[in-house]
């Protein structure tokens, strides 16, 4: 995989998709946990909270696949992407200033997530100060 300082991960509880990118190239994969959860309803009267438990080893998993983006939006349609940060912030912290964005999104295309990434960071890229 090219070595670029900009990711997108689309995540949700089924897979998760890392788009390594710059303005002209993408490096895209794809990663599913060993053991998908599906959708749990609480029933009455039994204990639990009724939500599967967090897949600590897929969630290490896409932590991995961050590699050595230098910035990293993360997204998605539901808590998994909140998971994955709190993951980052106890397991490998030195890694989340690289996160510079978490935002709810649908089931986009793998196009349509990249476009929106590149346009995210065009714009973070302006109202960032540049090192001299």
């Amino acid at each position: 995989m090219t070595s670029h300082n900009h990711a997108v991960i689309w995540i949700d509880h089924s897979e998760a998709r890392i788009f390594h990118f710059n303005a002209e190239d993408v490096d895209t994969l794809v990663l599913h946990p060993d053991h998908p959860t599906r959708h749990i309803h609480h029933k009455a009267n039994v204990v639990g909270s009724g939500h599967a438990a967090e897949d600590q080893k897929f969630l290490h998993a896409v932590a991995e696949a961050i590699g050595g983006a230098k910035e990293v939006l993360v997204t998605g349609p539901a808590a998994t992407k909140t998971m994955l940060v709190k993951h980052i912030a106890h397991h490998d912290p030195q890694m989340l200033p690289c996160i510079v964005g978490v935002e709810s999104s649908d089931h986009p295309t793998d196009g349509q997530i990249v476009a929106h990434a590149r346009k995210y960071f065009a714009k973070a890229d302006h109202l960032t100060p540049q090192k001299l």
